[in-house]
């Protein structure tokens, strides 16, 4: 901005301005609108929202003056629509599909409850991962992947807490994960599931407190690959859980939702075997 510094007028030409007859005659600098002028200038500059007269008026405020903090609250908001949507969507569902028969509302001990409990907590896990590396890599495919998992999960998990919802039962489980997934002889894990989770981390799949406290110290290109390497052994653990849903439970709408995690997570892990080998890496071991 131009200051209105004393050397502005110090020079020749305003002292033999002022020895005109056209200067001398003159009275508009004395006036009382001038001053009002001159003051409305000076008020102008550097107060936001002004723009001050010796400015282009067309210059674009540079993208660092937005605030951190309203991206967050943006990408929050964005967030808890997304939730909200699938939400809604996981209700309208499910009450269509069961019409007006009550005896088809799963119970607290069901496939169908346990299943939207614990993908609930499962998913929520893959959404903060996703969120972490989108908003600190600098790979554009990576960013692009990590956007839609955490976009595509949100939505779902918002999709199985309206059943909870609508079944009235509570949005975590009461005790140990997995208890749905027992077989015959009443031991977790049971029925074909072969998963198991690692020690320290409450499902198959999901990382640990220090796994990801590590990959949130980490940055370019080794941020990248322990995202993907903690992302496709979560999906690997997601899935096993989304295919025992899917044979065992008797509602269509559970039965949908599951076969569109398999189908969306089947893609997604191919993609990041081929992500890690092109960046010199290799998954995980299997849950």
């Amino acid at each position: 901005m131009t200051s209105k510094s004393d050397d502005d007028g110090a020079g020749p030409e305003r002292a033999g301005a002022a020895d005109s007859p056209v200067a001398d005659s003159s009275p508009a600098d004395s006036s009382p609108a001038a001053d009002q002028n001159a003051g409305d200038r000076d008020a102008g500059d550097g107060v936001p929202g002004i723009q001050p007269l010796d400015e282009d008026p067309d210059e674009e405020y540079p993208e660092s003056r937005t605030p951190a903090w309203s991206r967050l609250v943006i990408i929050g908001a964005a967030m808890l629509a997304v939730l909200l949507v699938g939400a809604t969507a996981g209700m309208l569902i499910t009450q269509s599909m069961a019409g007006e028969d009550t005896a088809a509302t799963p119970g607290p001990d069901s496939v169908e409850v346990g299943f939207a409990q614990d993908m609930s907590v499962h998913h929520l896990q893959a959404v903060t991962m996703a969120n972490w590396a989108r908003d600190h890599t600098s790979d554009p495919a990576v960013r692009q992947l990590a956007f839609d998992i955490g976009s595509t999960q949100i939505e779902q998990v918002g999709r199985m807490k309206g059943w909870l919802m609508l079944w009235s039962q509570p949005e975590q489980a009461i005790g140990e994960y997995m208890t749905w997934m027992a077989g015959d002889d009443g031991h977790a894990h049971g029925g074909g599931a072969t998963t198991q989770a690692a020690p320290g981390a409450p499902m198959p799949g999901m990382a640990t407190s220090e796994e990801l406290a590590r990959m949130r110290k980490l940055g370019g290109t080794k941020l990248d690959v322990d995202f993907l390497q903690l992302m496709l052994r979560h999906h690997q653990g997601g899935s096993e859980m989304a295919q025992y849903a899917q044979d065992h439970t008797g509602s269509p709408a559970v039965r949908a939702l599951t076969r569109s995690i398999l189908v969306s997570q089947s893609a997604e892990t191919e993609l990041m075997r081929q992500m890690l080998v092109a960046r010199g890496a290799q998954p995980l071991p299997a849950p």
